[in-house]
């Protein structure tokens, strides 16, 4: 049961890096580029968010999330924690490839105003949830199992990456995809998570990331009164690993 886990959270992220190879793109100015609307672009993440949410009370679903916890609680001994870091690694990927040379679809300024919106709205979703669902965690540790925020928190940055560069190559989104698809594996297999709460978190983090590249050319025009890249621009963004809420600071120049 297990690896059928693995194959549906693979195959969902997969068939969305694929879906979105022909997202239509606007240019807003010379340096900010955003999603125009499709709602075909729902239809993956809502199938996402769907599935999770119906998982709360579906007998079917229920019984399939227990036979994935006891094959992980009775086959795996060893719990692997690389799900703490690698939740941020597709995000980091884009300001990391900016510094190596490999230029963004975005400038500075635009991406991060983008990545604090997305973490925002994915952060407030997340949390709200879990405060409203109170649903038990698979180890019986607390009760804000539903939805996962390593996991939303992974998708999040493997959309924002792909957005960022999917037409320098392809390969980056896939990349990002991939790690955040791990990301959500090892929360089943950490016996952290139910297939339904990965499932849930995955579709919540691509929303967001779409949502805040919808909402950017409004922000923007509130936020900031020359789109020039030199400007000096500072932020906070907030961040929550599934322990401790935090924040960080971003100074752009």
């Amino acid at each position: 049961m297990f690896y059928k886990a693995i194959f549906l959270v693979f195959l969902f992220g997969f068939l969305n890096a694929n879906a979105q190879q022909n997202d239509s793109i606007t240019k807003i100015d010379s340096t900010s580029h955003n999603l125009k609307f499709n709602y075909k672009q729902l239809i993956i993440p809502g199938v996402l968010i769907g599935y999770g949410v119906i998982g709360l009370e579906s007998d079917q679903l229920l019984s399939f999330n227990s036979q994935i916890k006891n094959e992980v609680t009775e086959d795996i001994d060893n719990k692997i924690t690389i799900d703490d870091f690698s939740q941020y690694a597709p995000a980091a990927s884009v300001y990391a490839l900016n510094a190596f040379g490999v230029k963004g679809k975005n400038n500075m300024r635009d991406r991060s105003v983008i990545l604090v919106t997305s973490y925002a709205i994915m952060a407030t979703t997340v949390l709200g949830l879990k405060s409203l669902v109170k649903e038990e965690r698979p180890d019986g540790s607390n009760n804000n199992s539903f939805p996962s925020g390593h996991t939303a928190t992974a998708f999040m940055g493997a959309e924002f990456l792909w957005q960022e560069y999917k037409d320098k190559s392809i390969w980056y989104g896939i990349a990002g995809y991939a790690v955040a698809t791990g990301t959500g594996l090892f929360r089943i297999y950490n016996n952290r998570h139910w297939l339904t709460d990965v499932a849930a978190g995955a579709g919540i983090g691509i929303l967001s990331t779409k949502l805040a590249y919808w909402m950017n050319p409004y922000i923007t025009k509130k936020l900031f009164k020359s789109s020039s890249e030199t400007n000096s621009t500072s932020m906070v963004m907030p961040f929550y690993n599934g322990h401790q809420y935090g924040l960080g600071f971003v100074k752009v120049f």
